[in-house]
């Protein structure tokens, strides 16, 4: 009988553990790219770590969805105060068990009264000059006039139980993150341009570091005022003035009397349908109907036959995507002040005429160049709720680009949006700046339906790429039966006018296929903050809740 090689048995031992280690090296990066959870009461996928505990604690307390929402809304503003808080507006999407309809709350930001066409478009760089930060971009803020809409409608709690967490949060501060950190370094000089703001995000005029404390105490009295007074102090009363006073004194144009007209309103959400399942989105001016027009087109392929981001799915997807966005350029307003024709552009048969204009061989439609605004953003923040008596939340919220307009309000802490931005760049469009006007947004917050019972919640930020995103999602889940983790992941795309952009983990044959289509392409990092930032819960057949929450951002999804 031969001995065993003990030279050999040393080495297949060394490779085995190599190997061991490769896998759980592997393993640990698959870990930090997945978001997951899966739970079978309550969940909460928000934008950060520290917002997915406040709405978990909120609903732990016996709060419903409404309530966790905009506790989660408000804590933002000290969470992700680069992104979204009391400074900004949104949208907010409600389903709730004993009510049949959903509801969507509309608190987006509106113009100034002194925000005039003839001021905004004096020239070909006006706009741009004007609302790309600073004082005169910034429109009336939102969100605290939901939070007093909303609560006493369809939430159980207080407005002081709901902005407790966030006044312990700015006094206590949070600790920095890398990528925090990172947005302040990259708008160093945006922050550099007012004390307050200065004074809140750098220290010794340097950039907060990772690993430091970010405290906002300003911030914290400023909720503890709403808190005592309501909403009037925001609106009418000291805040306001402090808010007024600053930008007026800064050269900007929202006045006590922009800040006492606010309101936010109530609209009925615009309802879809994709491969059976009811398609609940925002309403102008959200872009819920252009998510519905997009999904319409890609209902008429085959989708799950062509094969999850092979060539060919890629380019249908791509030619629809260039559709609806010209069609979006042109027609997203406000109804308030147009006749936004949302049942023609949700209509499957406007689709299938669209449809028909994509060579399924060649990359063609085009926009206008003279009818586009192609400036995007990778601002806003989403979260999604659904309670323990199945009450279902998306909210989606934005101060625009990244520290919005930069100026804080001295002594209030409130960092105010650059939302103006949003208006068209061209005077004589629908989305054209005019007083008191709420610009159109790429946000869409969405709710879907299965044989009429809730089964999904779903958003992301990331400017024009919301739309695309929230497709793409939408059909790994249906189309390729993804997990709303393994949906959120997957490799995304987006085109808005003749730049297809890809993640890097699209195959290369996979590439080399749309560039003879005749695309035009630029290849990104494997997991691309450009991309955005989605947050999403999936409810399965047995109850239990599946949810996901981007690693693109610092996103988690938490559950009991």
């Amino acid at each position: 009988m031969q001995k065993p090689n003990i030279n050999n048995f040393k080495f297949f031992s060394v490779v085995f553990l190599i190997s061991l280690i490769f896998l759980f090296s592997c393993s640990k990066i698959f870990i930090k790219k997945s978001q997951k959870e899966v739970t079978p009461h309550a969940m909460v996928a928000a934008a950060h770590p520290i917002a997915s505990q406040v709405g978990m604690d909120i609903l732990k307390k016996g709060g419903n969805a409404v309530d966790a929402a905009l506790a989660i809304a408000f804590a933002l503003s000290i969470a992700e105060p680069n992104a979204s808080g009391i400074g900004g507006g949104g949208f907010l999407m409600i389903k709730m068990t004993d009510q049949k309809e959903p509801v969507m709350i509309d608190y987006r930001e509106i113009a100034p009264g002194k925000a005039t066409a003839a001021y905004y478009y004096q020239n070909d760089s006006s706009f741009y000059e004007y609302t790309h930060g600073g004082e005169k971009s910034i429109g009336v803020p939102g969100l605290v006039a939901c939070a007093e809409l909303a609560l006493p409608k369809y939430g159980s709690m207080s407005l002081k139980e709901i902005l407790s967490p966030a006044i312990k949060l700015a006094n206590d501060g949070i600790v920095v993150s890398e990528k925090l950190n990172g947005m302040i370094v990259d708008n160093f000089e945006k922050i550099m341009n007012y004390e307050a703001t200065s004074k809140i995000y750098l220290s010794d005029m340097m950039p907060l570091e990772s690993g430091s404390k970010l405290t906002n105490r300003d911030l914290a009295n400023t909720f503890s005022k709403i808190t005592e007074n309501g909403g009037s102090v925001f609106y009418e009363g000291e805040i306001a003035e402090a808010i007024a006073t600053e930008v007026k004194n800064q050269g900007g144009f929202i006045s006590l009397s922009d800040l006492k007209k606010y309101q936010a309103k109530i609209r009925k959400p615009i309802i879809g349908n994709y491969r059976g399942y009811q398609i609940i989105s925002t309403a102008p001016p959200s872009a819920g109907m252009f998510l519905i027009e997009l999904l319409n087109m890609m209902e008429r392929y085959d989708v799950r036959s062509l094969g999850h981001n092979s060539a060919q799915f890629i380019h249908f997807f791509t030619e629809a995507m260039k559709i609806m966005y010209a069609d979006k350029t042109v027609n997203a307003a406000d109804p308030d002040f147009y006749n936004v024709p949302v049942e023609y552009f949700t209509d499957k048969k406007y689709a299938r005429g669209k449809q028909k204009l994509i060579n399924p061989n060649k990359a063609g439609f085009e926009y206008s160049s003279k009818t586009v605004t192609t400036r995007e953003s990778n601002d806003t923040s989403h979260l999604s709720i659904v309670d323990e008596k199945g009450n279902i939340v998306a909210l989606t919220q934005s101060i625009n680009h990244w520290f919005g307009s930069g100026l804080v309000v001295p002594g209030t802490g409130i960092l105010l949006n650059d939302h103006l931005g949003d208006f068209n760049d061209l005077p004589g469009f629908p989305n054209s700046i005019e007083p008191h006007k709420r610009p159109a947004s790429n946000t869409a917050p969405t709710i879907i339906l299965k044989n009429g019972k809730s089964f999904m919640t779903l958003g992301s930020p990331g400017g024009t790429r919301i739309i695309s995103a929230l497709a793409q999602i939408i059909m790994n889940v249906i189309d390729f039966n993804m997990s709303m983790d393994q949906a959120i992941e997957a490799p995304r795309l987006h085109c808005l006018k003749n730049i297809l952009h890809l993640e890097g983990r699209i195959e290369e044959n996979i590439v080399g296929e749309l560039e003879k289509m005749g695309h035009k392409l630029k290849i990104h990092p494997d997991f691309d903050n450009f991309f955005g930032g989605a947050q999403g819960i999936i409810i399965q057949k047995e109850g239990t809740l599946d949810g996901g929450a981007d690693s693109r951002r610092d996103g988690v999804a938490i559950g009991y």
